[in-house]
């Protein structure tokens, strides 16, 4: 199995059309997989062969599309990389991965230089733009030069495809090996599972039927559930991340058509979800967020979008609310993580209305997902404990880390690290990071709580909390919030609304207001660097 083979797929099923496009201009699916093989070619010349790493260190366009899809078919193993990291990270991923090849932009062409220094082992990098410096290879020459006929390598499903590397919250980041299998079984299982039995399309007019020998044609209307070729996908994830590779594999089962854009931007989002009828949006928080606060949110015409889905970060709940309140859809949100091949469950858009606050089901074919308690002992509904999830997903392991492998890995369960539980449905519910346990004089603390309180405040625009050390009680709650116009609200102010919406072992110590918070690339909010704005070691 070869998940390379999803591109040709794609071109046997639909033929060719419209499948992308990227600054103004329609890219076919059949331009796109001609472009992967003769990139695809170009690095076989340069000696790169079946699991080789290739490192790709690009912002969201065409090229990192074709670089991905060039890497799967001739069995090297992908390796993305966010291009804003800095020379001391990258030096490190360099070297850990051991990639033999990199594909990136003239735009960081000083920072390569600077950390190839130290990763002496990367010989070859290829670099899209103008201007190509001695010493690096032009993507457009390296791929005009190359023929587009490939062959596509044979993988075996344990072979790894992909490698991301963790976020790396504690020491250095990890890498995550993803294989063939993973992503092939987690792609077509949400595709089998969520969208075959999701929204639909509403047929109307002459049906024939047959009843007591005799054909009769009836005026009706069916609701039909399933895929369409009408999707429109907004790509506004980092293509970097798990999240976004996996939104672009999804397309190529659904035959639907993908505009990209490099990186967030409201206004562009907006702008493009208006001049292309966008029908899908797969998004995280701060997306929400800066969706429903910006000043011309009014100007656009959002009334396109079908699917809203929100994953990578806890949804606060007033969010989600006042989204459905000005655009009269919901947001689905659902879970994952890269150890798991970053989708694993979620509100089902479709039959059933969404359950605020919660992640959904289990929704990956042969997956399975419990709660566990300390020993490892499943626990029942309601009570919380450890999200835990077995099945075709989950990843081989770290990247020459057998120690932390098994640590995570433990008779044959993932464990998450993720604090929750599960209702009498099943629907799963996220608590927090166990890491980011607030442990006051022994009462438990959950960060994610304190934040939904802040966030119903009016003028409140993000929260993030941490816990701080404390002589009496061990740690207690400290809040940074950002404010949706300056000097709108105080530090005493809200607090006096947390005393007004919580128990007192549960309210803010400490209340600092700040101008934004720390995000990661997806938009997820890092304690770790609030704990370097206050000091505090976790």
């Amino acid at each position: 199995m070869n998940i390379g083979r999803l591109a040709e797929d794609n071109i046997k099923r639909f033929g060719e059309y419209k499948f992308v496009n990227f600054e103004g201009r329609w890219h076919t699916n059949v331009e796109m997989d001609l472009i992967a093989n003769r990139l695809g070619n170009a690095l076989k010349k340069l000696g790169v062969g079946k699991g080789d790493k290739v490192g790709v260190q690009l912002l969201n366009c065409v090229e990192l599309m074709q670089a991905f899809f060039a890497v799967f078919k001739i069995g090297a193993i992908l390796v993305p990389m966010n291009p804003s990291l800095r020379v001391h990270e990258l030096a490190y991923l360099y070297q850990d991965a051991g990639i033999s090849a990199l594909i990136s932009s003239v735009d960081y062409v000083d920072v390569i230089k600077e950390a190839r220094r130290e990763a002496t082992q990367l010989k070859n990098v290829i670099l899209k733009g103008e201007k190509i410096p001695d010493g690096f290879l032009p993507y457009a020459k390296i791929v005009q030069q190359s023929s587009d006929q490939l062959a596509i390598e044979d993988t075996d499903n344990d072979d790894t495809a992909v490698m991301i590397y963790t976020a790396g919250t504690t020491g250095n980041p990890k890498g995550v090996m993803l294989t063939h299998y993973n992503w092939y079984t987690h792609v077509t299982g949400y595709y089998e599972l969520v969208l075959l039995d999701s929204w639909g399309v509403a047929a109307k007019g002459k049906i024939l039927k047959r009843a007591g020998g005799q054909d009769k044609m009836t005026d009706k209307r069916e609701e039909v559930f399933g895929v369409t070729r009408n999707r429109v996908s907004l790509i506004a994830l980092p293509l970097f991340h798990g999240y976004g590779v996996f939104a672009l594999n999804l397309e190529f089962l659904t035959g639907g058509k993908l505009v990209m854009i490099s990186r967030w931007d409201t206004e562009e989002a907006m702008k493009r979800i208006e001049k292309f009828k966008i029908t899908e949006f797969r998004g995280v928080p701060t997306m929400y967020i800066q969706l429903l606060n910006h000043p011309a949110a009014a100007q656009y015409d959002l009334s396109s979008l079908k699917t809203c889905i929100c994953g990578s970060a806890p949804m606060p709940l007033e969010i989600a609310r006042n989204w459905k309140e000005k655009y009269g859809i919901d947001i689905w949100e659902g879970y994952g993580l890269s150890e798991a091949t970053t989708v694993n469950c979620g509100n089902v858009a479709g039959r059933r209305p969404p359950k605020y606050g919660s992640i959904g089901l289990c929704y990956q074919k042969c997956n399975t997902i419990k709660i566990f308690d300390e020993n490892d002992r499943e626990l029942p509904a309601g009570q919380t404990g450890e999200i835990v999830i077995k099945g075709p997903g989950v990843m081989k392991g770290y990247w020459n880390k057998p120690v932390e492998t098994a640590e995570v890995l433990r008779n044959g369960w993932l464990h998450t690290g993720d604090v929750g539980y599960a209702d009498e449905d099943g629907y799963l519910y996220i608590t927090d990071r166990k890491k980011d346990l607030i442990i006051r004089g022994g009462e438990n603390i959950y960060p994610k709580e304190i934040e939904n309180i802040l966030h119903r405040h009016p003028q409140v625009l993000e929260a993030g909390v941490i816990g701080i050390p404390d002589a009496v009680y061990g740690e207690v709650v400290k809040a940074f919030v950002v404010l949706k116009n300056a000097g709108a609200a105080s530090e005493e102010d809200l607090m006096n609304f947390c005393r007004e919406n919580l128990p007192t072992y549960k309210r803010p110590k400490v209340i600092q207001l700040m101008d934004s918070l720390p995000r990661s690339a997806v938009g997820k909010i890092l304690r770790r660097e609030l704990r370097k704005i206050d000091g505090t070691p976790k």
